[in-house]
């Protein structure tokens, strides 16, 4: 796997916004990386992508599900981050959004195998040199291939 080196935060949501605009509804993107390395961002940039206005995009620590309409596909923002049990997945009521009508972004996808159903996309963000992050795809079933393999083509 190989991994794509983004320069800035501008550069991160740019890239992102390109896979926001390939997605359609039901897609499912998971988020992977340490605290600060930029998952939020980048669901700052999908959601322009989706034509969501990104300034209303904020982390959903707290909250665990912020929900976005606005653009032409409603987007659900998680963050698994504060959950300790795979029983309060149920509590949150994500079978109900997962793979839904909307696009669900799932920040700390790592935390409880199988959250994200059997067809998702994996973004991987890790810290680069000075302010760069090095971003590692990987697709899980085939909707995620075709939607990786179309944003790797609009990168280039």
């Amino acid at each position: 796997m190989r991994g794509v080196k983004i320069p800035s935060a501008e550069a991160m949501l740019r890239a992102a916004k390109r896979l926001g605009a390939l997605c359609e509804p039901g897609d499912v993107i998971g988020l992977r990386g340490e605290l600060g390395a930029g998952k939020t961002v980048f669901v700052k940039g999908l959601a322009a992508g989706l034509g969501i206005d990104p300034t209303h995009v904020a982390s959903p620590t707290f909250t665990l599900i912020n929900e976005y309409r606005g653009g032409r596909i409603g987007l659900h923002h998680v963050d698994l981050y504060r959950l300790e049990r795979p029983e309060e997945l149920i509590e949150l009521g994500l079978e109900e959004i997962v793979g839904g009508e909307g696009v669900c972004a799932i920040e700390w996808v790592d935390r409880f195998a199988g959250v994200a159903g059997a067809d998702w996309l994996e973004v991987h963000i890790d810290f680069g040199p000075k302010t760069d992050r090095i971003v590692f795809v990987s697709p899980h079933g085939p909707r995620a291939q075709i939607l990786s393999q179309k944003w790797d083509k609009r990168r280039h």
